[in-house]
């Protein structure tokens, strides 16, 4: 990990692309600004640990109901 100071205004590139601006600092509190492509994904921590969960949940739905369909439907003899 890359661990860097700054102040009120100054920026920290990323590539040619991407910018981060520390817009204020308020006590145990930064705002930071980020310029980045519209194709670049940007979330909090605790929204992408959420949606990771989302999909993990989503993929042991799936598993569930296949096989409970095995189960009720049965298969075509070849």
């Amino acid at each position: 990990m890359l661990i860097l100071s700054r102040s009120k205004g100054q920026k920290i590139m990323i590539n040619d692309n991407i910018v981060l601006s520390v817009i204020e600092v308020n006590g145990d509190q930064v705002r930071i600004g980020i310029e980045a492509p519209a194709n670049v994904t940007i979330y909090r921590e605790e929204i992408y640990e959420a949606i990771k969960q989302q999909n993990q949940n989503a993929v042991e739905f799936n598993d569930d109901i296949q096989n409970i369909l095995q189960t009720v439907i049965p298969r075509e003899k070849s």
